[in-house]
């Protein structure tokens, strides 16, 4: 099944025209399932099991909760050479070879008894989930069908939005009947009989490189890689990619806690943050259904501007209800959308031919950064002042990187 078909040679001896692939409803809902599962049982289902397995190896919290700290860091560590690979044409055997990782950390993690085994489950886990979650379904989609890729990250992330939906009530049936352990291997049964297969199937007849640096501009325009990795726009995306994810990763940790000590009613604490889950989905629907009614590069302008915004709101009215409904609708619904602008910034402003690998160049320092904001937000915890000198150094940091978003939309653009 080819993805690219080549027409006749032209005049020119070094150049022959690209037609793209038509956009495969089909492929893009596959994939979907696969961020369903990949998301929901590994990402989500780290923090059902944490109590029983903590309680049956004789861990501390500190000691769990590293073991998802090396996951993020695994996966950052091959989010580059994951990317190189996919931009070779190896897409196919990369989110194969992914699911079947992870389903090897979770037969490590059922097996589990103490606390380095249960350590280097996790750094399995993290290595497959480098090789099966958005970043390089994100570039599969932008590699194949070049003229249609944010349509495609749009759906991908419907279902991907609704993972913890499906599966932190699912994982916490399956400890409540049958244990943690039976309930990891039944996980691990299913990325061996759903996902694995359906990357396998799905993704044959990858676009190899030349062909996928070739549309839809010419590979002749293309300045390379290294330059790449150099521009401004990359720098400065690469400064929003990291500084956002680093917000959104330091708030759900502490969002219950954050929002007690603000004053909050205990029944709006915990509605507030299981709220957000599903404004994110509406986010992401809304952008689906009216993003050709407006301007592209105004809506990637106008999304990150959402986060920093209902932080606002949330500082403005600290112990408020009406604080907290803001900020449940902007940064909800700013960080469902957020995911589809990360996902195309690489591919709008810099280059579409190094996407995977662009995209894996920033891999590590936003595993870092992921890792070490919700340690840095509790270290800014106050007796007194709660959490309002974290608050606004998030504040500081959303704004800082919606501002280097416009910059690199802009230095693209002009050069364009």
């Amino acid at each position: 099944m080819g993805v690219y078909t080549i027409a006749a040679r032209s005049h020119s001896p070094r150049r022959r025209p690209v037609i793209p692939t038509r956009y495969d409803r089909r492929l893009v809902a596959w994939l979907s399932v696969g961020q369903l599962i990949s998301w929901g049982s590994i990402f989500y289902g780290f923090g059902v099991l944490l109590e029983p397995v903590e309680q049956s190896l004789g861990l501390t919290r500190a000691q769990s909760s590293l073991a998802f700290s090396l996951a993020l860091l695994a996966e950052g560590v091959m989010a580059w050479p994951v990317g190189r690979w996919i931009d070779r044409g190896h897409e196919r055997a990369v989110m194969t070879g992914g699911s079947l990782l992870l389903v090897a950390g979770l037969l490590l993690h059922s097996l589990a008894s103490g606390l380095w085994s249960f350590y280097a489950a996790w750094t399995v886990l993290g290595l497959g989930l480098a090789g099966t979650l958005y970043n390089p379904a994100f570039a599969v989609v932008t590699r194949r069908f070049p003229l249609d890729f944010r349509r495609a990250i749009i759906t991908l992330t419907f279902l991907g939005g609704l993972a913890s939906t499906v599966f932190i009530p699912l994982v916490a049936w399956g400890v409540a009947h049958a244990g943690w352990r039976m309930t990891v291997l039944g996980l691990a049964a299913v990325h061996l009989l759903v996902c694995a297969p359906l990357h396998f199937h799905w993704l044959r007849g990858a676009p190899p490189a030349a062909l996928a640096a070739a549309a839809p501009t010419d590979a002749e325009a293309d300045p390379g890689l290294r330059a790449h990795l150099r521009s401004a726009p990359f720098l400065l995306i690469g400064v929003f990619v990291v500084l956002l994810m680093a917000v959104t990763a330091a708030l759900p940790p502490h969002m219950v806690s954050l929002l007690r000590g603000a004053g909050l009613a205990e029944s709006w604490a915990i509605a507030v943050p299981a709220s957000i889950g599903a404004v994110q989905v509406l986010g992401r629907a809304l952008l689906y259904v009216f993003e050709h009614r407006f301007d592209l590069h105004l809506a990637n302008r106008l999304i990150p501007c959402l986060i920093p915004v209902g932080l606002a709101a949330l500082l403005a009215g600290a112990g408020h209800t009406w604080a907290a409904l803001l900020f449940v609708a902007f940064y909800g619904m700013g960080n469902g959308m957020l995911t589809i602008v990360k996902g195309t910034a690489i591919a709008q402003y810099v280059s579409r031919a190094h996407v995977a690998t662009l995209n894996g160049a920033l891999g590590l320092p936003t595993a870092v950064a992921r890792a070490v904001a919700p340690w840095l937000l509790g270290v800014l915890w106050q007796p007194v002042g709660g959490y309002t000198a974290g608050l606004w150094v998030l504040l500081s940091a959303s704004v800082v990187a919606v501002i280097a978003l416009v910059l690199a939309q802009r230095l693209s653009l002009s050069n364009s």
